[in-house]
């Protein structure tokens, strides 16, 4: 009778221990898998600054410097024919980034304004030209009397992102 007891605690032990690693398991496979579409090069949801930080670091620039840059933010606005630029807050203030992609080799979804992304690449500042601006604008599907109301060319600031992950 012992001996049956033994066997029958001994068969529970390894029964609950196996169940335990198991859950363990699958506990760090929901980790790992992220909620995140990518587009572009793989890159990480890790290690990443917010666009406060970036755009910290974007007061230091001039027009021409470059850096790498790796952030998160909320995407504004997105290009409406065929998703070949985002914007992106810079912080809290009110000025943009203006996201376009490495080689042109990837686009965003139309509908993705709102989402949650991280984006990696080099950020810098440049010169926008009064065509390029009355572009953008027809893009994002501004009235003609906006897109008019457009004259002066516009330091701008700058990323192309080489990947982004947006948040599902």
């Amino acid at each position: 009778m012992k001996k049956l007891i033994m066997i029958v605690v001994l068969l529970a032990i390894t029964f609950a221990c196996k169940t335990n690693k198991e859950d363990k398991k699958n506990e760090e496979k929901q980790v790992v898998t992220a909620t995140y579409d990518s587009f572009g090069d793989k890159i990480t949801e890790t290690d990443y600054i917010s666009s406060a930080d970036a755009y910290t670091k974007y007061q230091t620039l001039k027009a021409g410097d470059t850096i790498n840059l790796k952030f998160a933010s909320t995407i504004n606005e997105v290009c409406s024919k065929k998703g070949c630029w985002m914007k992106l807050p810079a912080g809290e203030t009110e000025e943009t980034i203006m996201v376009r992609f490495k080689d042109y080799g990837f686009f965003m979804p139309l509908d993705s304004k709102g989402r949650n992304v991280i984006v990696e690449g080099k950020a810098f500042v440049k010169e926008v030209s009064v065509d390029e601006l009355k572009h953008y604008a027809e893009d994002a599907g501004k009235s003609k009397e906006e897109i008019a109301k457009i004259t002066e060319p516009k330091l701008e600031l700058a990323f192309e992102a080489n990947g982004v992950l947006m948040k599902k």
